[in-house]
């Protein structure tokens, strides 16, 4: 495992949308096992493709019991709403209030190929929401319905 450079706001990556993942292989291993070092090494709960560099519909997720690994992900259905603060690894500093659903059900497939769904409450909700958010070229600030003082 390596640790990656999380690039930052800025950079035009952070705006493209990703390509879905096609080949389900060591080169895909490889890539999940480096984005969670390098999420878990910056303190983050979660961190999508292209914050590394990477054009591809990969997240990985951690609010403080499980890692999610979420190649193609999608959500397939949510529930409720609830605003809340966020920031983002990529956006270092900045904290914005944002409405996300307080349920998502997300359909992905792990490191194998394998399909699977997962379904999240609160942070693990908004956090799927934020990182499924960056494959699509929207940072947080986007869709923020004001920006917070840096000590949220």
């Amino acid at each position: 495992m390596a640790k990656r450079q999380i690039v930052k706001e800025g950079d035009p990556i952070l705006r493209k949308k990703c390509r879905p993942v096609e080949k389900f292989d060591d080169r895909l291993a490889i890539l999940l096992d480096d984005m969670a070092e390098t999420m878990y090494s910056a303190n983050g709960v979660g961190l999508a493709g292209p914050q590394v560099g990477m054009l591809r519909r990969v997240v990985v997720i951690d609010t403080g019991d499980h890692l999610y690994e979420l190649v193609n992900p999608r959500i397939i259905d949510s529930a409720g709403s609830e605003s809340g603060s966020e920031g983002c690894l990529s956006c270092p500093g900045e904290w914005g209030m944002v409405t996300r659903p307080k349920w998502v059900k997300v359909e992905a497939y792990d490191r194998h190929g394998n399909r699977f769904e997962v379904e999240g409450e609160d942070l693990l909700a908004r956090a799927f929401c934020h990182e499924l958010d960056h494959l699509e070229g929207v940072l947080f600030k986007d869709i923020a319905t004001e920006m917070l003082e840096e000590d949220q």
